[in-house]
């Protein structure tokens, strides 16, 4: 099975065996590794389940960024203390554009004070936009009216990664191909993948460059049997919409 911790657990290890070094997306813009995997989590719901990808994590001697969103139950600071005490990284998965029903002011407001919000828990330099797919915001689109470097952010993947140079892969859609039902968790990028799997890309490392950003969702993975077709079931049902989503903003 597929999306499960087991699975997971399996995938950092073949790309340990592989030679590559994990960083968080703050190291990443720091210092990065000539072969390196950018370890990015997108903690869109779930929480606890992102805590216990961290200690996997932790086990294997790895580390990543978490990406927590502002919202009751995902904003869990114990949660995130202690995800921090495991050495990983703490970022912000704003939203505010989507929140604040595209105002850029008020987006820009809010995203300060869910910042200072972050801050009093634990550091934040880095930042990475939620998706927010059936919204018609785009939460980047703050930063054209706004600099994040003025709050001490150092970097958002989608414009300070060069993905013509660090190959991108996520599990959106809760599949590793899921360009055609993913709204705007993608990037430009001369690389070109057909994953289907998990085990896809383990039988495949040899394929991958040297650089490589993984973004995972943490809700998709686990080894709960209820939880894993819950979260399967739903996932189809928002693929089928996010489709016409993206089919009809290509029109």
């Amino acid at each position: 099975m597929d999306f499960t911790l087991n699975s997971y657990i399996s995938i950092i290890r073949t790309l340990l065996e592989n030679g590559y070094f994990f960083m968080s997306f703050k190291e990443y813009i720091k210092n990065p590794a000539e072969k390196g995997i950018v370890l990015r989590h997108d903690v869109d719901r779930l929480p606890e389940n992102a805590l216990k990808m961290a200690k996997i994590e932790n086990y294997c001697r790895v580390v990543g960024s978490y990406y927590f969103r502002v919202l009751p139950g995902i904003f869990d600071e114990k949660i995130i203390s202690q995800i921090a005490n495991l050495g990983h990284e703490i970022g912000y998965h704003y939203e505010t554009m989507d929140t604040s029903q595209g105002d850029p002011i008020k987006a820009w407001d809010e995203f300060r004070h869910n910042l200072d919000t972050f801050r009093r828990i634990v550091p934040v330099s880095t930042i990475c936009m939620h998706g927010s797919p059936r919204s018609k915001y785009d939460n980047k689109d703050l930063w054209k009216s706004f600099d994040y470097h003025s709050v001490g952010i150092i970097g958002e993947p989608y414009f300070d990664i060069d993905f013509n140079k660090v190959a991108y892969l996520s599990d959106t859609g809760r599949r590793w191909n899921g360009a055609s039902v993913s709204v705007r968790d993608k990037v430009q990028s001369n690389f070109t993948f057909n994953f289907k799997s998990t085990f896809d890309i383990i039988n495949n490392i040899s394929l991958l460059p040297d650089q490589v950003m993984f973004t995972f969702h943490p809700q998709r993975w686990t080894d709960n049997p209820i939880l894993w077709v819950k979260e399967l079931a739903m996932q189809n049902a928002k693929n089928a919409a996010k489709y016409f989503i993206v089919k009809i903003r290509k029109e």
